[in-house]
């Protein structure tokens, strides 16, 4: 399996509290992360001159992109979104991570605004497993700690997830929606809404065994191929 993250690097990663939080570079430590899974990662940072690194080859040989981003949402050229978007709808698995619920892509994906209600406090935040039978939550139990996290909270403009699998809990009373999986096309997309860069978020056993588990849950089952049609195919006669 070929992986692609693609994540923004910004000023406040380069803070006392981002390097604390990720001496590696958050890129890093995602890309870390995804090669647990055992498939060939590669990492895109993305800056203010946006993902322009990201070629029409590494897009073509992807078959999971994990996206984060917080500042340059805008500096990410629309012939990328729309290049990205269609291989979504063609079968590539996607994993859109905190703030990427602003990116030109996820909006492109959802057709909605994605907007939310946030507080940046540095607060718990409790996720509620809602389908602890689901594959990306296995093993993982009621719920998952958080001990520092940007309070997201609803309402969140998106469609209705196909599979809602986490609800978070703030201590300020708020919840959301943060582990939400939608089909498009032929492709599976994961929105999971913790991970601030200046907390280590990505640091927590869980939360990383949650991820691998997502990654193989929203990888294409079948080769990707350029000629299908991108419409929604039911997976019975996929299998058939």
């Amino acid at each position: 399996m070929n992986i692609t993250v693609v994540c923004e690097h910004n000023a406040s990663m380069d803070s006392e509290e981002g390097k604390k939080a990720y001496p590696e570079g958050l890129g890093a430590c995602l890309k870390n992360l995804m090669e647990e899974t055992g498939g060939s990662v590669s990492l895109v940072r993305m800056d203010e001159n946006g993902a322009g690194a990201l070629t029409d080859e590494i897009i073509n040989g992807t078959d999971v992109m994990v996206w984060w981003g917080h500042w340059y949402h805008q500096k990410v050229s629309d012939e990328i979104v729309n290049k990205v978007a269609d291989r979504a709808l063609r079968g590539m698995g996607m994993i859109f991570l905190h703030s990427a619920h602003d990116s030109k892509m996820i909006k492109k994906l959802l057709g909605t605004s994605c907007s939310l209600k946030w507080r940046e406090d540095g607060e718990l935040e409790r996720l509620w497993c809602v389908n602890m039978a689901h594959p990306i939550a296995r093993g993982l139990g009621e719920y998952i700690d958080i001990p520092q996290e940007e309070m997201y909270g609803e309402p969140f403009d998106i469609p209705a997830p196909d599979e809602l699998i986490y609800i978070g809990w703030f201590r300020g009373g708020e919840v959301f929606r943060g582990g939400c999986v939608f089909n498009r096309g032929r492709g599976k997309i994961f929105y999971f809404n913790p991970g601030h860069e200046t907390y280590p978020t990505y640091k927590l056993p869980q939360v990383r065994q949650l991820l691998k588990q997502a990654c193989a849950y929203v990888s294409p089952g079948i080769p990707l191929k350029e000629d299908v049609n991108c419409v929604h195919i039911p997976e019975w006669s996929i299998k058939n």
